[in-house]
């Protein structure tokens, strides 16, 4: 019986034995050589091309652990960023880690500030980032606290674009129960991202942390990314 992958050290050499140089090629030629072959012929062509039971479980391993890198991204991102964020006589009283909505409040609550991070490699126009930048937007412009209101981003550029830009607001909140919240609290008064933003950009500052932590400099985030 063959063994488990059980690390991704383990899981990376095997996918790469079965990648080669480039995946598209090695794709392009196991599909030529298979055309005309029979269940037997397969099997064997399998055996000699390396395609066995612990070639997927590496492929399984890798996507399970694709889908936890946005939750190391956005924990270690924010983490690198507080010593770089935090004033001297500020500090933290909740801090929420997780990617995504965790259920919890903030991303980050301080004595002195409240804050939401979003670091996405922005190439344009998308609409599903779209709506969550909104969502954290308009839940940091609608806190009710004298703090400061904080939303950091991994260049400014496409962030500020989207709210300044005319998106319906019923499309950017329909897939949330915002949507209803925000008609009980406004009904009518604004129909598009920017007629909002425009109201609450005063209270709620987008900043660039490639101009906050150096972590994020030299080449982390490619420039292609702030391009489009």
């Amino acid at each position: 019986m063959t063994r488990s992958v059980v690390s991704l050290a383990e899981a990376a050499r095997e996918l790469e034995k079965f990648t080669g140089n480039q995946l598209t090629h090695r794709i392009a030629s196991i599909e030529s050589g298979f055309r005309g072959r029979g269940g037997d012929e397969c099997r064997f062509a399998n055996q000699k091309e390396g395609i066995n039971s612990v070639l997927f479980r590496s492929a399984l391993s890798f996507k399970q652990a694709a889908g936890q890198i946005n939750v190391v991204v956005h924990a270690v991102g924010i983490l690198l960023s507080l010593p770089y964020i935090l004033e001297q006589n500020e500090s933290i009283q909740t801090l929420s880690l997780g990617a995504g909505n965790t259920g919890k409040g903030f991303d980050l609550e301080t004595n002195l500030r409240v804050a939401e991070f979003k670091f996405i490699d922005w190439k344009g126009a998308d609409s599903v980032r779209e709506n969550s930048l909104f969502k954290d937007f308009y839940r940091l412009a609608e806190d009710d606290t004298m703090r400061k209101h904080e939303l950091y981003v991994i260049r400014d550029r496409f962030p500020l674009k989207f709210l300044n830009g005319g998106r319906a607001l019923k499309s950017v909140m329909s897939r949330h129960t915002l949507w209803t919240e925000f008609q009980k609290r406004y009904e009518k008064r604004f129909s598009t991202v920017g007629e909002y933003y425009a109201h609450r950009k005063d209270r709620v500052t987008v900043r660039d942390l490639m101009k906050i932590v150096p972590h994020f400099v030299d080449g982390v985030f490619p420039v292609e990314a702030c391009l489009e």
